[in-house]
C-alpha cells in the first residue's frame, strides 16, 4: 500500500516538475485589465523593463488593444493590455471589438489576467470586470488564474503596510481578493529598481504556482478555442499571400512550415476579426441607480483625501467626515468637526499611555 503511495507520490511531483520546466521555457501570456488611469501602462513597462510611456500617454480618442513581447526574471513574457471595456464609457460595439481583440491576441489563452486596481478608489466597475470574465471563461479564469494587481500604493502611509491598510480600511478590495483565489500583488515596492526587480520576479512566480494549481498549461474555454481556429487560419492564408498562391489554388495546411506560421502570428492575430459575443448579456441592462454610485463618489473622494493623513488621525478623520455627509447642513458640519476632534484626541492619548 504505501509502495504505491509512493509512487503515486513520485508521479505527482513528476508532473509538477514538468510543467514547472515547461513553464520556464515558455512563453507566459499576461492579460493586463484596469479602468482608464489604473496604472496599466506602468505595470507593463515595469514587467517588461521598457521606459515609461508620458503621463496622460492612456488618454486616447480611440484606445486599442496591444500586444508585447520582451523577457522578464529570466523567462520569455508576452504581455496584452486592453482598454478599460468595462467601464462606463464604453459602447456595446466598443466592448465587443475591445473583448475580440485581447481573445485573439492571447490565444490559446493568457496563464494569467492581471486586473489594475488603484487602492485610492471604490471597487465597484473592478466587480463587474469579474463577473465578465466569469461568464466568457468559467469561474476558475477568476478564482485560480487572476491577479490583483494593486496600483497607486504610493497613496499609502509611509510605514503602512498593503494588508493591513486592505483589512483595516477597503472591505470592497479585500472582497475582490478573495473572488480571486486570495491571488494579489504590487510592482510598487518601496526601495528602488532592485525591490521592483525582485516584485515583478514574485508575480510571475505566481502566476507559474497558479498554472501548477490549476492543473492546466493556461485558461482555455469556447472563446479561446474559436479564437485560436480563426488566428491558425489566418496563418495559412497569409502564408500563401507571402508566397504568391492564389486563394483557389489548392494547398494543404500541412505544407506549409511551423517556421512559417510563426513568422505571421502577429499579424494573423491582430486581423482574426470580431467574435460573435453576447455582449449585451454580459453587461445586462439595469435600471438606474445614481444613489449606491453618489455615495461611493463621495466615498472614494474621503478617503482620498484622508490619505494622506496619519494613520492614527485618518480614521478620525473619515468619522467626522461621514457624520456632517450623512447629518448634512450646519448641524452636521458642527457635529461632524466635533465627532472628528474627540476622535483625534481619544487616539493621541491611547497613543502616549501605550509609549
Amino acid at each position: 500500500m504505501s509502495s504505491s503511495r509512493d509512487m503515486s507520490s513520485s508521479l505527482d511531483m513528476s508532473s509538477s516538475l514538468d510543467m514547472s520546466s515547461s513553464l520556464q521555457s515558455a512563453e507566459l501570456r499576461l492579460v493586463v485589465l484596469g479602468r482608464t488611469g489604473a496604472g496599466k501602462r506602468s505595470a507593463v513597462s515595469t514587467i517588461l523593463g521598457l521606459d515609461e510611456a508620458p503621463r496622460g500617454a492612456e488618454e486616447g480618442v480611440r484606445q486599442e488593444c496591444s500586444k508585447q513581447r520582451g523577457e522578464a526574471a529570466g523567462r520569455r513574457v508576452a504581455v496584452v493590455s486592453s482598454p478599460a471595456w468595462f467601464g462606463p464609457g464604453c459602447d456595446l460595439e466598443e466592448r465587443r471589438r475591445h473583448i475580440s481583440s485581447f481573445v485573439a491576441l492571447s490565444s490559446p489563452g493568457p496563464h494569467a489576467f492581471l486586473l489594475c486596481v488603484p487602492v485610492n478608489q471604490p471597487a465597484e466597475g473592478e466587480a463587474e470586470a469579474l463577473n465578465v470574465l466569469r461568464k466568457l471563461f468559467g469561474a476558475s479564469a477568476v478564482e485560480a488564474n487572476t491577479i490583483v494587481l494593486f496600483t497607486h500604493t504610493e497613496e499609502l502611509e509611509e510605514e503602512e503596510q498593503l494588508e493591513d491598510y486592505l483589512s483595516a480600511w477597503r472591505k470592497d478590495l479585500k472582497e475582490l481578493v478573495q473572488a480571486c483565489g486570495e491571488h494579489y500583488h504590487t510592482l510598487e515596492p518601496r526601495g528602488g529598481a532592485a525591490e521592483e526587480a525582485k516584485a515583478v520576479e514574485e508575480l510571475l512566480e505566481k502566476v507559474e504556482q497558479a498554472v501548477r494549481a490549476r492543473g492546466a498549461q493556461h485558461c482555455s474555454g469556447a472563446l479561446y478555442r474559436e479564437a485560436e481556429e480563426r488566428v491558425r487560419g489566418r496563418q495559412v492564408e497569409l502564408v500563401r499571400q507571402r508566397r504568391g498562391a492564389s486563394p483557389a489554388d489548392p494547398q494543404p495546411e500541412g505544407d506549409v512550415t511551423e517556421e512559417e506560421m510563426e513568422a505571421v502570428r502577429d499579424a494573423a492575430e491582430r486581423s482574426a476579426g470580431d467574435f460573435n459575443v453576447d455582449v449585451d448579456g454580459l453587461f445586462p441592462r439595469s435600471p438606474d441607480s445614481p444613489a449606491p454610485s453618489f455615495l461611493w463618489g463621495l466615498w472614494g473622494k474621503l478617503t482620498g483625501w484622508t490619505s494622506w493623513l496619519p494613520r492614527m488621525m485618518r480614521m478620525e478623520a473619515l468619522l467626522g467626515a461621514l457624520v456632517s455627509l450623512f447629518v448634512g447642513g450646519p448641524l452636521g458640519g458642527a457635529m461632524g468637526a466635533t465627532v472628528g476632534s474627540v476622535a483625534t484626541e481619544v487616539g493621541r492619548r491611547r497613543t502616549k499611555q501605550t509609549k
